[in-house]
């Protein structure tokens, strides 16, 4: 090499991925998860409907059904929801505080600051209280307790074991996103819920592993629950390219609806912080509310898969979309931030499905049900702040894949507002008031894209009095800047010796601590400056070019 410049050789030690092969250990544990969290996921649908039919209907039956199918007295609207919420806050009083909440925020809690390590208990008290609180007219769905039940088989597992921190969050996660799978015969969008809002990474330690416990749920989902999809639609024709434009409408509506019910959550749960009593009577408050709503609207009150089949397949009427619309929101946000337990999911499915399917009355006629579903993805697209889980689970729910174009666009523009205006999500803004920071960006990390010969020292006298002084921390040329970093923060210094790979005798020269810096001044250049590269050139027209063109 020219100028007496060494030569480095090519980092063959590095790959696309750092993965070893326990991960296949891992993902063969991660299928007894999934196994567990299917049946997690049944036993919570059927309490559900346990507790629903002997409050609402007194029989003794396990079927999902809703309230508000048939007449009920007013006093048992009014008075269920409450009952059901005392006997949570008593449960959360006495049992435990992590039953409080609509699952999502305390599983990520448990990853962030818990090791991910969760209680057994909890694995009993969440799903239990959450089949209580949607069996007496809660409007939650259930998808956010088997998030925290599934996790919880995960993390018992785990801890059962000997694992790392990062393998019990990675069964964890399996646990949860098995038990949506289970749930909703959603196993792709479930994957995705894993990675935008549950792993935090991308990579094939955690994925693999979490592949396999939902794929063993969504097939043991097959022979407890049925294959067919939760709310499947008639096939229809694939809708125009102005219905993809239009699906705009519900897009931005649906991401200022989640702004608004986002709100009016935190601007309760700040309400119910402000009263002179324990929280263990808030959820009884938050159930005064559901049963004033439920008055108002009876079918809104509970899981309501049924309504939203209605919503989805256009056959609701208009008063049952205006009222579940404006009802619902109202009642869900408020009694949610009382601290009750119930999941997110379901209900947004029906808020969003209402805005569709009441937009549609002004919009074109595309198919039954079209701007529903186009709803459905927009608003959870903008209240999880997830757009390809919004996009996919509306297409696994409903199977209407002809309408993947307009879903795309109802979904991220719903989330583009949503992240415009809105600083956190209904999830992460609950990590934010505990003190805990969440950020959900994924990108390449600066540290990995330049080589510790790029920026050290080419001082081998320098080194060699280094590796003589300390006689630690050896790294070599072709290490990556953040396989220098982990070496520096093992072994507790701010420079290290570059030594050759193949001749460790041979000393190059210094690395440390502030060279590091230079890949993220590097990363913040390219983020923050601005210039222009190409610039458009005016060409010269002559006079007898000019009088050539006329002729």
């Amino acid at each position: 090499m020219s100028g007496g410049t060494p030569a480095h050789p090519r980092a063959t030690h590095l790959g696309d991925f750092q993965v070893r092969p326990r991960m296949l250990l891992i993902a063969l544990l991660a299928v007894p998860v999934g196994a567990a969290a299917s049946l997690a996921a049944l036993a919570l649908l059927k309490l559900i409907g346990l507790i629903t039919n002997l409050v609402f209907y007194q029989r003794f039956d396990t079927a999902l059904v809703a309230p508000g199918a048939t007449a009920h007295p007013w006093w048992l609207i009014l008075s269920a929801p409450v009952a059901g919420a005392l006997v949570i806050g008593l449960m959360a009083r006495f049992g435990s505080e992590k039953i409080r909440g609509h699952g999502m925020p305390e599983a990520i809690e448990a990853i962030l600051t818990g090791e991910s390590k969760v209680a057994p208990r909890v694995a009993v008290l969440k799903p239990v209280s959450a089949a209580v609180s949607i069996g007496t007219g809660g409007p939650f769905g259930a998808e956010g307790p088997i998030i925290m039940t599934g996790g919880a088989v995960g993390s018992i597992l785990a801890q059962l074991l000997h694992l790392s921190a990062d393998e019990r969050k990675t069964l964890l996660v399996a646990g949860a996103a098995g038990g949506m799978a289970a749930t909703f015969n959603a196993p792709l969008a479930s994957i995705l819920l894993a990675v935008e809002l549950l792993l935090f990474e991308w990579r094939p330690r955690s994925f693999v592993p979490v592949a396999a416990a939902v794929l063993t749920s969504t097939l043991c989902r097959g022979f407890l629950l049925g294959t067919a999809p939760v709310f499947g639609l008639p096939a229809a024709p694939a809708p125009g390219p102005g219905a993809a434009v239009l699906a705009l409408v519900p897009g931005i509506t649906g991401g200022l609806l989640a702004i608004a019910a986002t709100a009016l959550v935190y601007l309760a749960e700040d309400g119910f912080a402000r009263l002179p009593i324990h929280w263990m009577w808030w959820p009884a408050i938050g159930g005064l509310v559901i049963g004033v709503g439920g008055l108002v609207e009876p079918r809104a009150l509970g899981v309501g898969y049924d309504v939203i089949d209605q919503l989805l397949t256009g056959q609701a009427t208009t008063s049952l979309i205006i009222g579940v619309l404006v009802v619902k929101t109202l009642i869900w946000s408020l009694s949610l931030g009382s601290g009750t337990s119930g999941g997110v999911l379901a209900p947004v499915f029906m808020i969003g499905a209402a805005l569709g399917a009441a937009e549609g009355g002004l919009l074109p006629h595309v198919s039954a049900g079209f701007w529903a579903v186009c709803g459905l993805a927009a608003v959870v697209g903008g209240v999880m702040r997830s757009p390809l889980t919004g996009i996919v689970f509306t297409l696994e729910l409903t199977h209407a894949w002809n309408d993947l174009l307009p879903l795309v666009v109802a979904s991220v523009s719903a989330y583009a507002v949503s992240v415009l205006l809105l600083k956190r999500s209904v999830l992460t803004e609950k990590i934010a008031r505990r003190r805990l920071h969440l950020t959900r960006e994924y990108t390449t990390d600066p540290l990995e894209t330049f080589f510790a010969h790029e920026v050290m020292t080419a001082n081998p006298e320098a080194g060699q009095a280094l590796l003589a002084r300390e006689g630690r921390t050896v790294c070599h040329p072709d290490d990556t800047l953040r396989e220098v970093a982990n070496k520096l923060a093992i072994g507790d210094v701010t420079q290290a010796v570059v030594v050759d790979r193949a001749e460790p005798a041979h000393v190059r020269g210094v690395i440390t601590l502030a060279q590091l810096l230079h890949a993220r001044r590097r990363d913040l250049h390219e983020e923050h400056h601005r210039e222009r590269v190409l610039a458009v050139t005016r060409i010269p027209v002559t006079p007898s070019s000019a009088t050539s063109s006329k002729g």
